[in-house]
């Protein structure tokens, strides 16, 4: 038997992680990786099975996949799912939900390999034909892919639902069939089952043929990438917003080419032609004076100060007032901000009097004057001078003694809250979450 197929994608030693449902694709997968890890004894696989709960049978398919991995003296474990299907239809959000559990399970260096196969491809080119989709569309799924810091794999793209079929009858392996596979309101099911036997049956190779045309919309994909990676470099900052004034003196092509790119970066989905439109013409474009947003699915696109900001959901934050013991361990800030650390070595800050209660807010009106600047000035003034986005300020940690405002980490100290020349002195740190394991 011939495993080229998985050893043009994995090293002898890769550590795999196969997303296991139990039907025909996956159950073949796993077995032929199981077969080579017979030649390749430091190969390391496990599976995950994600239960949706949108079949009564799904109990049963979880207790089935565990069984099958015991008898192939493999760990599968079962992870649970909640679908949010408002934003999106139920396919999008079952996807969505998989995708990010089957990421949260994984261990640094595993690689997540998925059962995709030839058809599978050809229905996806199909769908972003539908959608009107670019290039980037319709080169459909890649073999391999980085994302979020893991490799994503595909071994089976070159290989036909009839050669999975076959090759599981020769080895006789059992699995599952979803019944929801048979229900035609699905889009990709509809194609499976009505449009796809029929192009095969007039053009056999139609999923070949379709697998060469995404694969060269992959290339040219590529090609621009590697073009524009340097421009797309240099319009970013180091907090990944994107200067946007170069953008209007080059071809709507190339801006779009560059907006997409950035989009891509941040996590986003690839926005239609009619929508960069809208961010020429309603964001780029807007008066000085405004404050444009535009949303796409739970994200918000932003400007502030000739730069482009991609920002996820941000609930607030004016209604927290959290208590900090300086002396003791470092405090988690809410909603992924990070940490909070005080260094007493040395330090900008006057240490708190024994009356006084170190609070940290995230809200500040009034007039206050800061150490280093003449005069004071209006919260809103002060931001503004500080070069705080608006969606920021009430994402800032300030911390307070009593009902006092004292700094807001690395951003600013007010008079009230500066250390005497020559006494002892703190140094708040804010350390925000992606920075924590650095």
């Amino acid at each position: 038997m011939s495993f080229s197929h998985l050893a043009s994608l994995l090293p002898p030693d890769a550590h795999c992680v196969v997303a296991f449902s139990g039907g025909l694709d996956s159950t073949v997968l796993l077995h032929q990786l199981v077969s080579w890890q017979r030649q390749q004894p430091q190969l390391r696989v496990r599976a995950l099975h994600v239960h949706h709960g949108l079949s009564p049978n799904a109990d049963r398919w979880a207790v089935h996949c565990q069984q099958v991995c015991q008898a192939w003296h493999l760990a599968c474990d079962v992870l649970y799912v909640q679908l949010d299907a408002k934003m999106q239809g139920i396919e999008a959000a079952a996807r969505e939900a998989r995708y990010q559990a089957l990421r949260e399970q994984l261990q640094p260096g595993e690689r997540l390999l998925t059962a995709q196969h030839l058809d599978d491809q050809c229905e996806t080119l199909l769908l972003a034909l539908k959608r009107g989709s670019g290039p980037a569309g319709l080169a459909a799924m890649p073999a391999q892919r980085e994302l979020h810091g893991f490799w994503h794999l595909r071994p089976l793209l070159q290989t036909s639902r009839a050669q999975l079929e076959a090759y599981a009858a020769a080895h006789q392996l059992r699995w599952i069939e979803d019944e929801s596979n048979g229900d035609s309101r699905f889009d990709r099911n509809f194609l499976r089952l009505h449009i796809l036997p029929l192009l095969q049956a007039r053009w056999p190779h139609f999923s070949r043929a379709s697998a060469r045309s995404a694969a060269l919309c992959a290339e040219q994909e590529q090609l621009l990438d590697e073009l524009l990676a340097e421009q797309l470099a240099e319009l970013c900052d180091a907090h990944g917003a994107l200067a946007f004034h170069p953008l209007l003196t080059v071809s709507e092509a190339r801006r779009h080419a560059l907006l997409r790119r950035w989009i891509a970066q941040q996590g986003g989905a690839m926005p239609s032609r009619e929508a960069l439109k809208r961010i020429t013409t309603e964001v780029m474009q807007s008066r000085e004076d405004a404050n444009p947003c535009l949303r796409f699915g739970t994200f918000t696109l932003r400007r502030y100060r000739q730069r482009l900001y991609w920002l996820p959901p941000q609930p607030s934050l004016r209604e927290y007032v959290l208590t900090w013991h300086i002396s003791e361990a470092p405090l988690r800030l809410p909603d992924g901000l990070g940490q909070l650390y005080a260094s007493h070595e040395a330090g900008e800050l006057r240490l708190p009097t024994p009356d006084e209660v170190v609070t940290i807010r995230f809200a500040a009106h009034g007039y206050y004057h800061l150490q280093g600047r003449a005069g004071g000035r209006e919260m809103k003034k002060l931001w503004q001078e500080l070069g705080v986005p608006p969606w920021q300020r009430e994402r800032t940690p300030l911390i307070y003694y009593n009902q006092t405002l004292i700094a807001a980490p690395g951003v600013f100290v007010t008079r009230e809250g500066a250390a005497p020349q020559g006494s002892a002195g703190w140094q708040a740190i804010w350390l925000p979450q992606h920075q924590e394991h650095v």
